[in-house]
């Protein structure tokens, strides 16, 4: 994008890619998650070259490293202007402050993950995600959720840590690796749009495309967004692909171009949701040369 403010060129930043090697011995898997066999660092900075991305959140995949966040590191240093990080964090270890203290340090980190996986929701006092989001505060690190089916618990988190900066990843629903979209995926947007009461939680506008049920430009899902947007504000929304779990359902061009094709967004709203937005949220942007 060449829309300018002030003079400076405002960079188009995705909220929200994954990056990793084939799985081989000295850096194995964990797990798996559908896509390719690998997507590496190098291959990430092509496709968004490729559509005029500037930068982004690279989140290290729990699915394939757990709370490894080393190959993202790799790609960091490769790509210092490119790239800042995240990484998921075990609530359940007992050297958070510890943990969360060393990552601050590291080059490119803006904020930690906490994972809430299916099953049964910690209570609202759990002392590992206290301490992880205690912990963020001090560091100045936002906290990213993946929180589909718990957003009730999400607000009162976020009512007991009020200094602390809070991420809604993935609009808080639940999202496809493959085709089709569920038939209600918009169906608990009331409990997202009551997280809008929550001033210290924004919200990431992330695989969007990947719940309609339409080809592209996917027009379905401009009415429920645009309900997002109004409820939180658009400096507090941050469009991102969620790259490449995405890659059964779309390709990564039509993720970037849905956004800006719509005429649901003025080019200033445009500016704001992929790129001014995350800037001010997380403290970071890339390098534009």
């Amino acid at each position: 994008m060449n829309t300018k403010t002030n003079s400076l060129p405002i960079p188009t930043i995705d909220c929200q890619v994954h990056a990793y090697e084939r799985n081989h011995p000295q850096r194995p898997w964990v797990g798996y998650l559908k896509g390719p066999d690998e997507v590496t660092g190098d291959d990430m900075v092509k496709a968004m070259d490729d559509v005029g991305v500037h930068g982004a959140l690279l989140v290290s995949p729990f699915s394939l490293y757990g709370y490894d966040a080393s190959y993202a590191q790799e790609i960091q240093a490769a790509y210092p202007k490119r790239f800042a990080l995240i990484k998921p964090f075990d609530i359940e270890s007992r050297g958070i402050d510890d943990e969360v203290a060393e990552w601050a340090g590291q080059p490119g980190v803006v904020g930690v993950r906490i994972m809430l996986k299916d099953g049964e929701t910690p209570p609202v006092d759990h002392p590992g995600i206290n301490a992880i989001l205690a912990a963020a505060s001090r560091y100045s690190l936002s906290v990213n959720l993946l929180a589909t089916g718990k957003l009730p618990y999400v607000a009162e988190i976020a009512k007991r840590h009020p200094n602390t900066r809070l991420v809604l990843d993935h609009l808080g629903l639940a999202q496809p690796f493959e085709p089709p979209a569920p038939p209600d995926a918009f169906g608990d947007l009331s409990n997202v749009l009551a997280l809008s009461a929550c001033d210290n939680l924004a919200i990431k506008i992330s695989g969007a495309c990947t719940l309609s049920h339409e080809p592209f430009p996917y027009n379905d899902i401009w009415d429920p967004l645009c309900r997002i947007f109004e409820a939180f504000g658009l400096d507090r929304c941050m469009w991102g692909t969620d790259w490449t779990r995405a890659v059964e359902l779309l390709t990564y061009e039509q993720g970037v171009e849905a956004f800006r094709v719509t005429d649901r967004l003025t080019d200033s709203d445009r500016v704001t949701l992929m790129g001014r937005s995350l800037t001010r949220i997380y403290g970071w942007s890339p390098t534009i040369d």
